[in-house]
């Protein structure tokens, strides 16, 4: 299965959400969707509760946090 490009769900615009990474269209960041994630909830519990998302908004994110780890530079 490919990854999700998260190009084209993921925006930055330093207007909205001070400039944190959201899914294009909404004011949800990528942190609050990892942190549902991280607390336990699944796709399932996330879309319902937010209607405007969707797996590969989800799939996006964790895209989005998987690109991130790699590039960071360790000192």
């Amino acid at each position: 299965m490919p990854q999700v490009n998260y190009k084209e769900f993921i925006e930055v615009n330093p207007e909205v959400r001070f400039g944190k990474p959201v899914i294009k269209g909404t004011r949800i960041t990528v942190y609050d969707v990892l942190q549902w994630l991280a607390s336990g909830l699944t796709y399932k519990e996330i879309t319902e509760d937010f209607p405007q998302l969707n797996e590969d908004h989800i799939l996006a994110c964790l895209a989005y946090a998987a690109n991130k780890e790699r590039i960071i530079k360790v000192a």
